[in-house]
């Protein structure tokens, strides 16, 4: 049987298959009446989004929906949100998707009640005592993909639509009120997105235990996450409608976010900057730098790789763990440069500037460089 709970952390979690049906209930628990939906263009006509604008309609919730919502966010998609939130008097915001539309829901009810612009408030130091905290609106997140974890997060990525760099906005506040985990919602993705977002579920946890920083609880987390996607990703890229498989890549997906509370890395450093410039995806990207990282940061993590490859049952330590992640992106049919993806050499230096400058650079083990992010870029490319 699939598994199926209610969970308090890190926020109100209703965990199970069929239980979108459960939305107008949540958002009479986040204390909404008039909602607005926001989710990505594709999903916008699909039968899983009709079916949760039916829900809400019937319960006299109205059936308001914004969907310009570009695969990288940007500062303009926010603003065109905000005004159809200002313009409908709505009272919530339920984040209905992928990371792009969980991240820009989350971001048009923080935002909405703010008088600085959004920059203002980048995960940066305590910028986030800038927000006016009483003013931002409750959020719902509905994920429909097991990848970013944006549902139990407390910050959304938005990419600047000029410079291209992709920004970290933190509020304690951006984390939902209520989340609904529903894995029967993701099981007509395409295999692409299923192995792109497992793997982001993937290099969240990694990351987070690979990261130099203390804390134990993340730690154990984002082992257990890893074990979740090993067993069940190649359960779900073979048969998407496992539904079980699916509701365990849910869990390691908002587990792989909870951890990286700990820290990230040179994975993200990289992948945040790539996917800004080539509009790649993220979860892909960060699958096809993750050896190279990997090997750059084996000095500083071997011991630790080799306890984690020991839990997961993989022999042959820090190799046996690197062998795996070569085989199980090769069974995912991940390519093994980024030039697949569409990235060239032409951009390496401006992409190796803004990754020094990306926040999840501050924690990978081995101080990052010019010289060895670099080498990084074309060891990927």
């Amino acid at each position: 049987m699939s598994p199926r709970a209610n969970w308090s952390y890190p926020t109100a979690i209703r965990f199970g298959a069929g239980r979108v049906s459960e939305l107008a209930e949540a958002c009479a628990a986040a204390g909404m009446k008039k909602p607005l939906l926001v989710t990505d263009r594709g999903l916008a006509s699909l039968p899983i989004t009709a079916n949760a604008l039916e829900l809400l309609d019937a319960a006299g919730l109205g059936r308001a929906i914004f969907a310009e919502v570009d695969p990288n966010p940007n500062e303009k998609n926010l603003e065109a949100g905000v005004a159809v939130f200002e313009a409908g008097g709505h009272d919530g915001v339920i984040a209905f998707g992928g990371g792009s539309g969980l991240d820009l829901g989350k971001l048009i009810a923080f935002q909405a009640g703010q008088t600085r612009p959004v920059w203002d408030f980048e995960d940066i130091g305590d910028w986030w005592t800038r927000a006016n905290g009483d003013a931002i609106a409750p959020i719902i997140a509905v994920p429909t993909t097991a990848g970013t974890g944006s549902e139990v997060g407390r910050a959304g990525v938005l990419t600047n639509s000029i410079t291209h760099v992709k920004k970290i906005i933190f509020h304690p506040k951006l984390l939902p009120a209520v989340t609904i985990c529903d894995p029967e919602l993701t099981v007509g993705m395409p295999k692409i997105i299923t192995v792109g977002t497992g793997m982001d579920a993937f290099a969240h946890c990694l990351e987070a235990y690979s990261s130099p920083f203390y804390h134990p609880m993340s730690q154990g987390i984002a082992l257990e996450g890893m074990r979740l996607v090993k067993e069940n990703l190649p359960l779900v890229f073979a048969d998407g409608s496992n539904i079980d498989a699916r509701a365990e890549m849910m869990s390691a997906a908002a587990m792989g976010a909870v951890a990286f509370q700990k820290g990230l890395g040179a994975i993200h450093a990289l992948s945040h900057p790539i996917g800004a410039v080539y509009n790649t995806h993220h979860g892909m990207t960060n699958a096809v730098v993750m050896p190279p990282v990997l090997v750059m940061n084996r000095p500083a993590i071997e011991e630790r790789i080799a306890r984690a490859a020991n839990y997961l049952g993989i022999s042959g330590g820090f190799d046996g763990f690197y062998d795996f992640v070569l085989g199980l992106r090769a069974d995912l049919g991940v390519p093994d440069k980024l030039a697949a993806l569409g990235v060239g050499r032409d951009r390496i230096d401006e992409m190796t500037e803004m990754a020094l400058e990306d926040p999840s650079a501050g924690g990978n083990p081995v101080t990052m460089t010019p010289e060895n992010t670099r080498a990084l870029f074309e060891a990927c490319i």
